[in-house]
């Protein structure tokens, strides 16, 4: 080897060597999140905002145990630490919607350094209504549309409403312990549920709503003035009757409802497509395999709704968007 061609070897290794190592060059701000799941939620998000002076690294919110949670990523020594160099990163749950009712609601609706999902979790936006047929897709590679879910969503939140309305208060007053989280997703659970009668489902759900209100309406007289004051409020927060699946519980909303809608509905469309299959295949070898690599290509339901991210076009994530871009236009000043 020639001593000229080995001096450029040399140069392009220099050159090559500094190149896999760009963020030393660049700003990082560690983003602490509650849990695993939420790893690749906030990394997808804040990757959009990451460029050639600065970057994100998202860890859990501690190094030295497997501590995970809201309270380990805000209330501990990590949460006086916040700082333009570091942020925290959680799940609402109710504490937005409590404006403030609380210390923790205060701490993430106040804190410049916190942001928050507005949703009450990350699974909120994995079923969020605009991408459940493109999970579907996803797992069966079978586009036909049987159930409009977008409306079956709003029908869900419609019935869900006036009573998520009463949980909410209930939190505000302090009294969790009369009307609990575990109480109302109790009666808005969906039951027997056949994705060709969703109706029947509902209408049961209904019936336990009604029962439930008409009880707290009894018991609580007075507080219906205050009843429609906060749904006038919560509007202003963007909880309509329409969208206050994004609001419950979401582990409720992705394995008491979505789930149960969609599990079913995806062997229907497997079903259909394993048929056309049958149908259109000339002999039985053909048949098994063009079977076989169908089959391979699929994604169970419940691993691809935890992964997409059609859930891009809500509002409220959105709203998150802006809140991180405001916090970095503020941080380059």
């Amino acid at each position: 080897m020639s001593k000229r061609l080995a001096q450029n070897l040399n140069s392009l290794y220099v050159e090559a060597a500094n190149r896999l190592r760009p963020k030393q060059a660049r700003r990082k701000i560690v983003a602490y999140v509650e849990s695993y799941d939420d790893v690749f939620f906030w990394r997808t998000l804040l990757n959009e905002f990451e460029n050639d002076r600065l970057y994100f690294q998202v860890m859990l919110p501690s190094s030295t145990s497997l501590a995970k949670g809201k309270k380990s990523v805000l209330m501990n020594n990590l949460g006086e630490q916040l700082g333009q160099n570091m942020i925290a990163c959680v799940d609402s749950d109710y504490d937005y919607l409590l404006q403030g009712a609380t210390s923790t609601s205060r701490m993430i609706n106040q804190n410049r350094f916190v942001f928050q999902t507005y949703t009450y979790a990350i699974e909120n936006y994995l079923c969020y209504a605009g991408a459940l047929h493109e999970v579907c897709v996803m797992a069966t590679l079978n586009d036909r549309e049987i159930i409009d879910l977008e409306e079956f969503m709003r029908m869900y939140s419609r019935i869900a409403y006036p009573l998520f309305v009463w949980s909410v208060w209930f939190y505000r007053k302090h009294r969790p312990g009369v009307f609990s989280l575990l109480d109302f997703c109790e009666v808005v659970r969906l039951d027997k549920v056949s994705v060709y009668h969703l109706e029947v489902a509902l209408q049961r759900m209904e019936r336990r709503v009604n029962q439930k209100l008409h009880r707290l309406e009894h018991d609580y007289p007075k507080a219906l003035r205050e009843i429609e004051a906060l749904k006038k409020e919560m509007r202003g927060l963007g909880v309509t009757p329409d969208n206050t699946y994004l609001f419950i519980q979401g582990h409720h909303i992705m394995d008491n409802v979505v789930l149960k809608i969609l599990a079913p509905l995806c062997v229907i469309l497997r079903r259909e497509r394993e048929n056309e299959i049958r149908d259109l295949a000339e002999h039985d070898i053909q048949f098994q395999n063009e079977l076989t690599c169908y089959q391979r290509s699929q994604s169970g339901v419940d691993q691809v709704i935890r992964k997409h991210t059609y859930y891009k076009d809500s509002p409220f994530y959105e709203r998150i968007r802006r809140r991180i871009a405001t916090f970095l236009e503020h941080m380059e000043r």
